[in-house]
């Protein structure tokens, strides 16, 4: 006796996926564990300003109240 689709749990439907298509269904959780690390390294990214970048490849002129003038001067060593 089938059940209909309706009436499955998620543990059932995950069993029977893992049966049918092993190789899609590792690759999605391998996959939505990427993009989890991603968005999580992107966010830690932008929260310690990993933008802020001493050496560059062109010149940069900034006005001396600007932010970002405060944090180059505190992480140069001279």
């Amino acid at each position: 006796m089938a059940f209909p689709a309706s009436r499955r749990s998620l543990g059932q439907l995950f069993r029977q996926g893992w049966n049918e298509i092993p190789e899609i269904m590792a690759t999605t959780v391998l996959a939505i564990a990427g993009i989890g690390m991603a968005t999580y390294g992107c966010y830690k990214y932008s929260q310690v300003d990993g933008d802020n970048r001493r050496y560059k490849m062109t010149y940069v002129i900034m006005r001396p109240d600007d932010p970002k003038v405060a944090k180059i001067k505190k992480d140069t060593p001279f």
